[in-house]
């Protein structure tokens, strides 16, 4: 089992920044990859962002040079550094962990709204 926690959402002007947070405990040595999805009102929860154990990376593209995904390995955390927001980037935002037996966990959510 694993147990998956956000932190970090709020409200933010366009162009401001917010750094999500996903502190993970439990089985984590089984995972082989952390993400970060949103879902927004009305819309199918969408990938934003991958890492692997190994430091592999990968991004949606209207995300792609504005977030940053990250790991620290020390204290089992997966951060979100969102720079440069835009409206369109309001959602719920949940961490994600697959493992290598295919098994799928889901943090809790943390609302992230981009308004003037």
């Amino acid at each position: 089992q694993v147990q998956l926690v956000e932190s970090g959402g709020g409200l933010v002007q366009p162009g401001g920044s917010l750094r999500l947070s996903c502190a993970a405990s439990g089985s984590i040595w089984s995972i082989n990859v952390w993400g970060w999805f949103r879902q927004a009102p009305g819309k199918r929860r969408d990938l934003v962002a991958t890492i692997t154990p190994s430091g592999s990376i990968n991004y949606k593209d209207s995300v792609r040079g504005r977030f940053t995904i990250s790991r620290d390995n020390a204290k089992n955390t997966v951060a979100l550094q969102m720079n440069s927001l835009k409206p369109e980037d309001t959602a719920v935002y949940y961490c994600h962990a697959a493992t290598m037996y295919s098994t799928v966990y889901w943090g809790q959510g943390t609302p992230v709204t981009v308004s003037s």
